[in-house]
C-alpha cells in the first residue's frame, strides 16, 4: 500500500499535476498542425506504440487471452470517450466552460469510489471536493463566453464521465492485470480507431508534419497520456482514489498560469479566488483522510487499496 503522505508519491502528484498541466496548452498548438480527431488518433496510437517499445521484454504479462475484455473497456472509456469526444466537444464550446464541465471528474471519482469500490465517505470529504470543483468555475470564469450549445455540454459531460469511469474501472482491475500494459494498450487500441475516425471523417492533407507538431504528437501521446496516465493509475491503485483526484483539480489553475507567462494570457482575480478555493479542496480532503489513517494504523488497508 502506498501512503501519499511518502516522498515518492508527493513527487508522482506532482509530476501528474505539471505534465497534465502542460498538456493544455501544448495540444492547442498542436491542433495548428492538423485536425483535432487525427491529432487525438495520433499522439495515443504513436504514444502507445513506443511506450510498448519498452514493454517487449515483458509481453507475456499481457494475457490477453484473460485480460482482453479488460484492455477493451479502458480503450474505450481512457482513449475512445475521453480523447475523442473531448477534441470533438471544444468545437461547439469555450475552452472554459468545457474544461470547467470536465473536471467535475474527481468529484464523479469520489462518487464512483464510494458506490463500486467501497472507499469511505464523510461530509468533509465530499464538501472538499464541492469546494475544489467550485474553485474551478472561478478558474475559469473568464473563459466562459458565447454561446451555450447543449451539444457541448453533452459531449463535456460525456467526456468527465468517460474520464471518472475509466480510473475507478481501472483501479477495481488493477490486481488483475499489468499496470503498464493498461496503458500501453488502451492507448493503441483507442488510437487506432481514432485515427481509422479521422482519416475517414477529416482531411488528411491538412497535416502539416514539422519539428512542432512531431514535438506535440510526442509530448500528448509519450508524456502525457502515456508515462503520466501511468503514474496517475499507479497512484490511485496505492492510495485513496479521492485524495488523488482532490489534486487533479490544481491542473487548470496551473494551466492557465502557463498560459500566462508563456502564451501572454492576463491573470486575473478570478484565478487568484479560485487558487485558495482549491488549496481549501486539498486540505480539506487530506486533512479527513490522515486523521481517519491515524485512528487505523493498526489495521490492514482494504485489498482494493493495496
Amino acid at each position: 500500500m502506498g501512503n501519499l503522505s511518502k516522498p515518492k508519491a508527493a513527487m508522482g502528484i506532482a509530476f501528474v499535476i505539471l505534465t497534465w498541466s502542460f498538456s493544455w496548452p501544448i495540444n492547442k498548438i498542436g491542433l495548428e498542425y492538423m485536425p483535432p480527431m487525427l491529432y487525438a488518433g495520433m499522439r495515443t496510437l504513436i504514444g502507445g506504440i513506443l511506450f510498448a517499445l519498452f514493454l517487449l521484454p515483458q509481453w507475456r504479462k499481457i494475457e490477453w487471452k484473460k485480460n482482453g475484455p479488460i484492455y477493451l473497456v479502458a480503450a474505450f472509456f481512457n482513449t475512445i470517450l475521453f480523447v475523442g469526444v473531448q477534441q470533438i466537444g471544444l468545437q461547439y464550446l469555450p475552452s472554459g466552460l468545457f474544461s470547467v464541465i470536465v473536471f467535475l471528474q474527481p468529484v464523479l471519482v469520489v462518487l464512483l469510489s464510494w458506490m463500486w469500490l467501497k472507499e469511505s465517505m464523510s461530509v468533509i470529504k465530499l464538501v472538499g471536493i464541492v469546494i475544489g470543483f467550485l474553485g474551478v468555475v472561478v478558474v475559469s470564469l473568464d473563459g466562459i463566453s458565447g454561446t451555450v450549445s447543449p451539444i457541448g455540454l453533452l459531449l463535456a459531460l460525456v467526456t468527465g464521465i468517460s474520464w471518472a469511469t475509466g480510473v475507478v474501472y481501472v483501479k477495481k482491475t488493477s490486481t488483475q492485470v499489468h499496470g503498464l500494459w493498461v496503458v500501453v494498450l488502451q492507448n493503441i487500441l483507442g488510437g487506432m480507431f481514432l485515427t481509422g475516425a479521422g482519416i475517414g471523417m477529416e482531411d488528411v492533407s491538412a497535416i502539416k508534419w514539422g519539428l512542432p507538431a512531431i514535438l506535440c504528437v510526442l509530448y500528448g501521446g509519450v508524456i502525457a497520456l502515456g508515462v503520466t496516465t501511468a503514474v496517475y493509475f499507479k497512484l490511485m491503485s496505492s492510495g485513496e482514489s479521492s485524495k488523488v483526484a482532490s489534486f487533479t483539480f490544481l491542473v487548470p489553475l496551473i494551466a492557465v498560469g502557463i498560459g500566462t507567462l508563456f502564451l501572454g494570457e492576463p491573470f486575473t482575480i478570478s484565478i487568484l479566488g479560485g487558487l485558495v478555493l482549491i488549496l481549501l479542496s486539498i486540505h480539506l480532503v487530506n486533512r479527513k483522510n490522515s486523521q481517519k489513517t491515524k485512528k487505523q494504523s493498526s489495521e490492514p488497508y482494504p485489498a482494493e487499496n493495496c
